[in-house]
């Protein structure tokens, strides 16, 4: 099983070698500056590479262990109930005799499983755990967009009435944007139904949070009070329906009376059959007397 992945083993070596590199040389420059003031220039050098080397050699083991750093962070949690509950039982089994020993442990072990509301409350605190490792598992399968192999930071989950809600810390190269589009298979990861995703801070594009459902909580039938605050005997009265009309009776509809406004008498013809000409002037001589 791998455990580190080449690509992740790559990077983190050449990052580890380019670390000790600056760190030795910038601390060695330093030291060597602040050393001349009181000793010889040569000297100084000598102070400034016994300081510089060991000062890189420290950066380059913590950049080339950092892929398991993160491994333990990812699994921190399982680790630490793993550590509790084995020196529990350790302490248990040298303190007591089998019977007591037992009959604690199927306590311990029966009387969340007894209880309904502790048994949800374990069983929402270990889909939190699932998640998180089910996110993690996504995004090192599609969602890594730069070259040195880094995931997002999975900071913390806690249960919610319809699932769980996660928060993570984007590394550079990855976007809210590409996340929207991949909210189908984030939730098919998840073994969910849906997947949301918003910002969590509105300064900080790159702090998300992802709320992932796995049911619904606004289908559940909810008891009213009312019901019980009715008289069951108060009489039920009958509503009269009102009438609307569904068309328009035309006959019954008063006609407006539209008043046409007077025609001005055309003029008579002449005795040779024709029309008087119109005059366009009040004063304008009348030619019709010379035809």
């Amino acid at each position: 099983m791998t455990v580190i992945e080449a690509k992740v083993h790559r990077s983190s070596a050449r990052n580890a070698r380019l670390a000790f590199v600056l760190t030795a040389v910038i601390v060695g420059l330093l030291s060597a500056v602040v050393a001349a003031s009181s000793i010889h220039p040569i000297l100084a050098v000598f102070v400034g590479a016994l300081i510089g080397v060991p000062t890189g050699g420290l950066a380059w083991v913590l950049v080339r262990i950092w892929p398991v750093i993160r491994l333990l962070w990812w699994w921190s949690t399982e680790i630490v109930l793993s550590v509790l509950l084995l020196t529990f039982w350790v302490q248990l089994a040298d303190h007591t005799s089998t019977v007591v020993t037992l009959l604690v442990v199927a306590l311990v072990v029966g009387v969340p499983a007894a209880i309904p509301t502790i048994r949800r409350q374990v069983i929402a605190w270990t889909w939190c755990l699932v998640v998180r490792h089910r996110l993690r598992v996504c995004f090192a399968q599609f969602i890594i967009a730069n070259q040195s192999g880094s995931l997002p930071l999975i900071l913390w989950a806690r249960p919610t009435p319809v699932g769980e809600r996660v928060w993570v810390y984007l590394r550079p190269g990855l976007s809210m944007a590409d996340l929207e589009g991949r909210l189908d298979k984030i939730a098919v990861t998840c073994h969910a139904s849906t997947a949301l995703v918003e910002r969590a801070s509105d300064g900080n594009a790159a702090y998300l949070r992802f709320d992932i459902k796995r049911r619904e909580v606004l289908t559940a039938q909810v008891n009213s009070p009312l019901v019980d605050v009715i008289n069951p005997d108060t009489p039920t009265a009958d509503r009269p329906t009102p009438v609307i009309p569904t068309a328009l009776d035309l006959p019954d509809v008063d006609a407006p009376t539209i008043t046409l406004p007077a025609q001005p008498k055309k003029p008579a013809t002449t005795a040779n059959g024709s029309k008087p000409a119109a005059s366009s002037a009040p004063d304008a001589e009348d030619v019709s007397d010379w035809i």
